[in-house]
């Protein structure tokens, strides 16, 4: 296999369960022939859904793409306490409870807006260098870190049984669905986990786009894997547009400097979609009542 293909842009991709997020990474490197891929926000290895891959230049719009809102499906399991807080984890208590479906769905209702929230001690986060996971597998202290989230939308769908529960989710960057379950059980005075989790959408990407990796196969069998691919103006369109009209101004912005703007101007630090006229130049950022190209794309 020669890696040299040079592909630019998002591929909307179903994760399932079972597979790490940079199994996904590295499935789509074999499959796009290509060296630099990356994703837009890591999906534990036991959840499913919407997980982003970047292809080429469009590994460079993961702060942007990684900000976007999320929206969850996630089952949420009463009576029972593990330590990764979801159910690949090793039980560490059991509790009686007697959560109704009103209960449960008033309870939640605290939970909505800006709140900070303890990082588990499972995760990515890193202390020194080290990822927290690593810490407690070893036995290690965790350090204690809280971060801000917003919790936009929280709403009870259905009751699955006696125990479980499925919650629907509109949440901020950073948000850990399995901590939220984990608060909600010490909320109504009993423990819970999360049993299951689905990424649902993730900006303006949804599961119902999504590319199966069989289906990514398939497209790739009969030359047709580009089809997959959102590109980089398409999958900005999110964010304001700026327009410069002048060929010496695009080599300005080529050359790393700041081209004055006529107009209205977004205001100070928007991320814009640069054009020449109507051709798309990459991703820039306003300074001082110009523009900066942060992403080159031509």
């Amino acid at each position: 296999m020669h890696l040299d293909n040079e592909f630019n842009g998002i591929v909307n991709v179903l994760k399932p369960p079972g597979m790490t997020s940079r199994d996904v990474v590295d499935k789509a490197r074999r499959l796009f022939e290509m060296k630099r891929v990356g994703h837009a926000g890591t999906l534990d290895k036991g959840a499913a859904g919407v997980l982003l891959i970047c292809l080429g230049k469009a590994t460079r719009l993961f702060d942007i793409l990684v900000e976007r809102q999320k929206e969850y499906i996630a089952e949420i399991t009463f009576g029972i306490c593990t330590d990764t807080q979801d159910s690949y984890g090793k039980i560490t208590k059991r509790t009686p409870h007697d959560v109704s479906f009103e209960g449960l769905k008033d309870a939640l209702n605290d939970f909505i807006g800006r709140q900070y929230q303890k990082a588990p001690a499972y995760s990515s986060l890193k202390f020194e260098g080290k990822p927290f996971y690593e810490l407690a597998l070893r036995g290690e202290a965790v350090p204690e870190r809280h971060r801000e989230i917003w919790l936009h939308e929280l709403e009870l769908i259905c009751q699955v049984d006696a125990d479980r529960y499925l919650l629907r989710i509109v949440c901020s960057r950073g948000t850990y669905i399995r901590t939220l379950c984990e608060d909600i059980g010490n909320k109504l005075g009993t423990c819970a986990h999360m049993s299951f989790l689905l990424r649902a959408s993730s900006g303006d990407y949804n599961i119902r786009e999504a590319y199966t990796i069989p289906e990514l196969v398939a497209l790739k069998e009969n030359g047709r894997l580009n089809e997959a691919i959102t590109s980089i103006e398409d999958s900005t369109e999110f964010l304001p547009a700026v327009h410069i009209n002048d060929e010496l101004d695009y080599f300005r912005l080529k050359n790393g400097q700041t081209v004055l703007l006529d107009g209205d101007i977004p205001a100070e630090n928007t991320l814009t979609r640069v054009y020449l006229r109507h051709s798309f130049l990459g991703i820039g950022v306003i300074i001082s009542g110009g523009v900066k190209l942060k992403i080159h794309y031509l």
